[in-house]
């Protein structure tokens, strides 16, 4: 027996915790992203909803719950649709979104300030809020908004709806 047949399996040893802490990390944040980009890409679907009329339209049930479907016909591969928060506000212009920023309750959970599509040719504000939960403890330490081990996905989309309502008020007539 060699003084060095033991060299490999020690230097693998050194190099695999490591190693393995490396690729958890990083199959961790590639999920983030994943459900980042999939909580973004649900909210621009129900968004058009909103955008087209459709939502303010629907006569077929709850307008609010159609475009809960549509959130959670795209996010719910990766996300709990009953942990997606959301609001769609009616506002005078593009100019007054600051007056709108988001607020939080005291464990970090986004507050609705309702569910308001508006009409024809009405600026819109649609956000939704998902808080992420890191499953890492090394990552939960790195990425947490505040400790707690997750972090908060935000999409927001401000919009003019399309004028969608084609009849003529006055005559009563389509246009």
């Amino acid at each position: 027996m060699k003084p060095t047949d033991g060299a490999t399996a020690v230097e693998f040893a050194l190099v695999a915790v490591p190693f393995t802490f490396l690729l958890l990390g990083i199959v961790e944040v590639s999920l983030f992203f994943a459900s980042s980009n999939l909580i973004h890409g649900a909210t621009s679907d129900a968004a058009r909803l909103v955008r087209t009329g459709q939502v303010q339209q629907y006569d077929q049930g709850d307008p609010q719950q159609l475009f809960e479907n549509a959130l959670c016909n795209h996010a719910g591969v990766w996300a709990d649709c009953g942990q997606i928060q959301y609001e769609v506000i009616t506002m005078d212009g593009f100019s007054d979104f600051s007056t709108y920023p988001p607020q939080y309750d005291e464990d970090g959970n986004m507050v609705s300030q309702g569910f308001t599509p508006g009409g024809t040719n009405d600026t819109v504000l649609i956000r939704t809020a998902y808080r992420y939960e890191f499953t890492l403890p090394f990552i939960k330490q790195l990425f947490s908004d505040a400790g707690d081990g997750k972090r908060t996905i935000m999409a927001t989309i401000i919009l003019q709806t399309e004028p969608y309502d084609l009849e003529d008020e006055e005559d009563g007539g389509a246009v």
